[in-house]
């Protein structure tokens, strides 16, 4: 089927190419207006409905009305000249807030949004006054908007919510600001783009350098990153489909992470298929070029086919997950790798067919001979003299950075806001007068079980406990609900409701205190912040359980099917395990030991693991794909290896230094758990590359030898000095250079 797909496309190259650039990037299109639509911001709607937090937020729903995608923003309003807030002052907040509570708000529309398909946000916003400073250096008024936060449609709404706000107090000389949920998450977004604008123009730009540099070509630099766009979009498409189509919430970050996972193996299966394609024409000048790529193209189809479904299959595990982020994540990925294989047997054959030797132009790399083996022939010329020491130093240095997993804390922080936005400075002119929570309640809901009225004698037992706990500054007084059979306790802790403090606090103090103090007849939900995260906590340490094994069996079942042995499964596996164990002691010493961070982002290890062990198997894939090949010929085993590491290692290193740009993008941004997912992920692919593909394989196969492939046999040396490094005849072989017999030569 490989063959049939990978041979029709060089046959009818024009007719596939079309066809990808038509419906690619309509597809794209339609994807990126309704990616809004099927994107999902709250935490706890991921929780499965037996968590606390996830009962909590579904009595505020079923009871209180509230809105899934209700946004809070709290709006600080104080006087310009820094004095106390006077009695007029205090009847213009309240006359505002209802002011700004009774007009409709217009979504301004901008070249993001496409009307029909984009979400129009205009709505009337609620506002309410909350509090007043104790010293009445200022007044809160809590403000819902509508909407999906992450939309920039929403953002233009809150601009001019913003607008009109400051407007309306400036009037009356009084100065606004505004924090938590929305403001935070809008003013985020400004304090990013620039950056991510920059970081993004310079990963494309470090693509097309190492392109340049590896090919000496224009169009093998740019060809590759124009259709591995185009298709990384349709995917993206295709997945905003699905969850239109199936209902399924997607996490915002998702597409994001989509986008960067494809630009890289995307590149990644390009490189591979170009590296092939212009070892074929040096080899055979005179065939005709589609013919070549044909030919390539059906031969790598094959390892990129296994390399491929190697990662969707290992995606595929987190359908298992209980976390509603990770369980929605991985059928993401699969579904989008899926596309980006489609892409690289069909439309990435059919560009090389219509390209053939032009895709190398001006370079004259063509007309070089083989023999030109450069660092790629010492390397592999290297691992072949020496296994052992190759061996050794690789598992020292894995061994090394695997140490820093000592102490490792996992860290649940939802990430905040970047110092240096207004709505950090109004946050924490906020916390200098009122408890630090007070902009982010934890709230406890009380219900009746019977159905029957609350008895305000009951909640106020539950009330009382609540506010002595130690590290709670106050409970509002009780919010019933229509039929008074439910009610609302906003309780505002003393500390960062996103700090580990808190979801400590919530985990253990409160939830005790409140189920001690709860009347029989009663039930009550702990929810919020905090409380959301301390259940995520727990829902994350169950599926990192119940995932790893799974998917490392799963891998370990595909190696074994896709390389017909026992025994280079099994190497494989070890080898990816230590190159992820590295990875994630390195990242907890950088992060954790060294840069005195609470710990790592709790999604670390689960997607590190899957990144590193699906995407660092296709390295091993290529490598392993190419030993076989070279194993089946005459010759000693450390003369194959050496070919196969000369043949590889520049596809491997130039494939892993992309993919590790691609990821090393996300270090940048300004949200810790992002950093670390983007430094991780980067260092993993390097790791995988550079010393377990290059290095630690190849060793290991040159000490197996051909019992690698045990149960199955590859071929035999008919003669234990035949063959060279080159494939040449034993005579040629064995001639003695700089007093060192060749590879070759040695038995």
């Amino acid at each position: 089927m490989i063959r049939a797909l990978t041979g029709f496309s060089t046959r009818r190259p024009w007719r596939v190419i079309i066809v990808w650039a038509v419906l690619g990037v309509f597809v794209a299109l339609v994807g990126q207006a309704l990616v809004f639509r099927v994107t999902h911001t709250d935490s706890a709607g991921f929780l499965p409905p037996e968590y606390e937090a996830a009962g909590a937020l579904r009595v505020a729903r079923e009871e209180f009305g509230a809105e899934p995608d209700a946004d809070a923003v709290t709006v600080l309003v104080a006087r310009r000249d820094g004095r106390p807030l006077e009695d007029a002052d205090k009847r213009r907040v309240e006359g505002v807030a209802r002011e700004l509570s009774a007009t409709r708000m217009e979504m301004p529309w901008t070249d993001q949004q496409i009307r029909g398909l984009s979400e129009d946000y205009s709505q009337v916003p609620r506002v309410a006054l909350v509090t007043t400073a104790p010293d009445g250096s200022f007044a809160l008024l809590g403000a819902r908007l509508r909407g999906n936060s992450t939309d920039p449609g929403m953002h233009s709404l809150y601009r001019v919510f913003t607008d009109r706000a400051q407007q309306e107090f400036g009037e009356a000389g009084l100065r606004t600001g505004f924090t938590g949920g929305l403001a935070d998450v809008v003013d985020r977004a400004e304090a990013e783009e620039t950056t991510q604008t920059v970081v993004g123009l310079l990963v494309v730009g470090l693509i097309v350098l190492v392109n340049v540099l590896v090919f000496r070509s224009v169009l093998a630099a740019f060809v590759p990153l124009f259709a591995v766009s185009v298709v990384g979009g349709a995917a993206v498409g295709a997945v905003v489909g699905a969850a239109l189509l199936t209902g399924f919430d997607l996490d915002p970050g998702t597409p994001s992470m989509i986008g960067t996972v494809l630009i890289g193996i995307g590149v990644d299966y390009f490189l591979f298929l170009l590296f092939r394609f212009r070892e074929e024409l040096r080899r055979r000048p005179e065939e005709d070029h589609r013919a070549v790529a044909a030919d390539v193209a059906g031969r790598v189809g094959t390892a990129v086919t296994s390399a491929a479904l190697t990662i969707v299959a290992a995606f595929a595990t987190l359908g298992m997950a209980t976390f509603g982020q990770f369980r929605v994540l991985g059928p993401s990925v699969a579904v989008s790798v899926l596309v980006m294989l489609v892409a690289s047997l069909t439309l990435m054959p059919a560009l090389l067919a219509v390209t053939g030797r032009k895709m190398f132009w001006p370079s004259r790399t063509l007309s070089e001979t083989a023999g030109r083996t450069g660092a790629a022939g010492r390397t592999g010329e290297l691992v072949a003299r020496r296994p052992v020491l190759v061996l050794v130093a690789s598992v020292a240095l894995l061994g090394a950075l695997t140490a820093g997993v000592a102490g490792v804390r996992m860290d649940f922080g939802a990430g905040g806001t970047p110092r240096d936005t207004a709505a950090a400075a109004t946050a924490r002119e906020i916390a200098s007068a009122l408890p630090a929570g007070m902009s982010d309640p934890t709230t406890v809901y009380v219900t009746a079980d019977d159905g029957r009225a609350l008895d305000p004698a009951q909640l106020g037992v539950v009330h009382r406990a609540l506010s002595e706990v130690t590290g709670v500054g106050k409970v509002a007084a009780p919010v019933y609900d229509a039929d008074r059979t439910a009610a609302r306790l906003d309780a505002y802790l003393t500390m960062d409701t996103q700090s580990q403090r808190a979801r400590d606090l919530v985990a253990g103090p409160v939830r005790q205190a409140v189920r001690e103090a709860t009347p029989a007849g009663l039930t009550v939900h702990v929810g919020g912040t905090a409380a959301v995260f301390a259940d995520v906590a727990t829902a994350v340490d169950r599926d990192l359980r119940t995932v790893f094994p799974v998917a490392a069996a799963l891998i370990a079942l595909i190696l074994v099917v896709l390389l017909r042995s026992l025994a280079a499964p099994v190497m494989l596996m070890l080898a990816v395990g230590l190159c992820f164990a590295a990875t994630f002691g390195a990242s907890a010493l950088v992060f954790q030991h060294i840069g005195g961070e609470a710990g790592v982002t709790f999604v670390l290890p689960l997607v590190l693991f899957l990144f590193v062990v699906a995407l660092g198997t296709d390295y091993n894939i290529l490598i392993s794909d190419r030993l076989r090949e070279e194993m089946a010929q005459e010759g000693s085993v450390r003369a194959a290896v050496a070919r196969a590491v000369r043949h590889t290692a520049p596809a491997i290193a130039t494939a892993g230094v992309v993919l590790a740009a691609s990821f090393g993008s996300l270090a940048v941004n300004a949200d810790p758990s992002t950093r670390q997912l983007g430094f991780a992920m980067a260092l993993g692919i390097l790791l995988s590359a550079f010393v377990v593909s290059l290095l630690l394989v190849p060793a290991a196969a040159a000490l197996l030898g051909r019992g690698m492939w045990w149960p199955v046999r590859t071929g035999r040396a008919r003669s234990a000095n035949a063959g060279s490094v080159d494939g040449g005849s034993g005579s040629e072989a064995c001639q003695v250079s700089s007093g060192r017999p060749p590879v070759d030569c040695e038995v």
